[in-house]
């Protein structure tokens, strides 16, 4: 790695001389801007807005615009000549518990290595008391122009510097949280608590850049001629009002399953749907309505059956009469035959 800054970390009246490096780097895919039609690489040049002439590096400085407007020259030298003891030093101001810093304070980091032999044994003094105290160091220094607040403390067997931010570049979260007043209940925070449980600890190793992954495949395909398959994401279902508690429950259930767990019972995230009362009371007043309709239709057709039963049964008898007379005048047939061949 190549150092960015030289300088000394002023501990007391002990000055260390030490390498400034990024600890961190960018891994974001940087695009070029082109003309749409001819695919034409578009660049910006700097030029001066008096004569309209382009100008190189060297022949730009920096000036400071005032309020209406005036440029005020400022210089290299003007900054050099200023009285800034942290030009060329890191000065500790105070050691305090590291739980004490706003991650908010958190911006850039960096490594610092001891330069030269003859540092190494104050290099190492200061790692371990870092150590053994368990705090951090509060330290002052400038780079680039400014004056930046820097917490150092120990990673591995290196002195990392974390540049903060000064405490009235925090901004204050005003009208951020809900404005509406919501209550959670104990069963509710119960299953909160069990799906961090559940979910548990990660290893950021692990972790990786999905989204530039795809960009880099997009790229890949494109340079080949071919364009890769989209993908269309999943429906995360948002927007919709559900059962906390169900989703909870299903989260967890979800979380288990994934590190290999046995799952509880399953359960379904079911919707909110707004009461219906006036839709309830209408039926509950229809309802004795429907009841007295249904016993007269009963009787009506209890009535229909009985008469249909009568109206069936009558043909019968009327039948059995009609064959009865019937045997009769045959037999007094039989009886007057006789009678007229003895006469004859």
């Amino acid at each position: 790695m190549r150092s960015i800054w030289n300088g000394a970390i002023s501990f007391g009246l002990v000055s260390i001389p030490i390498k400034l490096f990024n600890a961190t780097e960018s891994h974001s895919i940087s695009f070029r801007q082109i003309h749409t039609e001819d695919g034409g690489r578009v660049r910006y040049r700097k030029v001066c807005e008096l004569d309209g002439e382009e100008l190189e590096a060297a022949e730009i400085g920096k000036a400071y615009e005032d309020a209406d407007g005036s440029l005020i020259p400022i210089t290299d030298d003007d900054l050099a000549a200023l009285p800034l003891p942290t030009a060329r030093t890191i000065e500790i101001v105070a050691f305090v518990a590291a739980d004490s810093i706003d991650p908010l304070q958190m911006d850039a980091a960096y490594y610092l290595s001891a330069s030269g032999v003859p540092a190494a044994k104050p290099y190492t003094l200061l790692r371990e008391a870092l150590k053994r105290s368990q705090k951090v160091a509060i330290a002052k220094f400038a780079l680039r122009g400014r004056e930046r607040l820097g917490m150092l403390r120990v990673v591995d067997d290196v002195i990392a510097m974390h540049g903060l931010l000064w405490p009235d570049e925090i901004r204050a979260p005003e009208g951020v949280a809900p404005e509406t007043g919501v209550k959670v209940r104990d069963a509710e925070l119960d299953l909160a608590d069990a799906l961090m449980d559940t979910l548990g600890e990660v290893d950021v190793d692990a972790l990786h850049d999905d989204y530039r992954e795809a960009v880099e495949a997009l790229i890949a395909s494109k340079a080949g001629g071919a364009l890769p398959p989209s993908e269309t994401p999943p429906e995360t279902g948002g927007g919709k009002v559900i059962d906390l508690m169900a989703a909870l429950e299903k989260s967890v259930r979800a979380a288990k399953e994934a590190r290999g767990e046995e799952a509880a019972e399953p359960a379904e995230v079911t919707e909110l749907k707004p009461r219906k009362t006036a839709a309830r009371k209408s039926q509950a007043k229809s309802a004795p309505a429907k009841k007295a309709a249904a016993k007269k239709t009963t009787k009506a057709t209890a009535k229909s059956a009985s008469t249909a039963k009568k109206s069936a049964a009558s043909p019968k008898a009327s039948g059995a009469k009609k064959s009865t007379a019937t045997t009769a005048k045959k037999a007094a047939a039989k009886k007057t035959t006789p009678r007229k061949r003895a006469s004859a």
